[in-house]
């Protein structure tokens, strides 16, 4: 059962929440979790490379909102941004994605990316709210590196 009348506190993600952070995954409609990327190991080395950069919203207990956020020393990504569906449209998710901002820019990164799903709706639309750029003058590539990391949608 949901109260979103609890305050919510936005705070950088640690490795201890992960099981909180993957179930919260797990609930999302057409979320896809790589079986490596996403394991445990996975976002363990995602965070050890990018210790003060991806965030949760948090209320009492629960984890209702997840960022994972990194850098390579040029560009920040968001990766994975949610937002439990009792828990949208409260300002949760702009929240996270201006202290992830500011963490990326406390490390000298000034610009962030994302990938939305074409037929994420509610995330394509939600961005736009918030000021984002969608891009036309590009194309995207990526060249799978191991078959094993197979995704799964929600």
């Amino acid at each position: 059962m949901e109260n979103t009348n609890q305050e919510i506190t936005i705070r950088t993600m640690q490795q201890s929440d992960y099981p909180k952070v993957y179930q919260l995954w797990k609930t999302i409609k057409g979320f896809g979790i790589r079986s490596m990327d996403d394991s445990e190991e996975g976002v363990a080395r995602f965070l050890l490379r990018n210790p003060s950069t991806s965030m949760v919203a948090e209320t009492a207990g629960q984890v209702v909102g997840a960022i994972l956020c990194g850098h390579d020393g040029r560009r920040g990504c968001f990766y994975h941004v949610c937002v439990r569906e009792g828990y949208r449209k409260q300002g949760i998710g702009k929240s996270m994605a201006v202290k992830a901002m500011k963490a990326l820019q406390e490390e000298g990164i000034n610009k962030v990316c994302l990938i939305a799903f074409k037929k994420n709706e509610v995330g394509n639309s939600f961005w736009k709210s918030v000021g984002w750029t969608f891009r036309e003058d590009l194309n995207y590539y990526d060249f799978v590196l191991n078959d094993e990391n197979i995704t799964t949608f929600q």
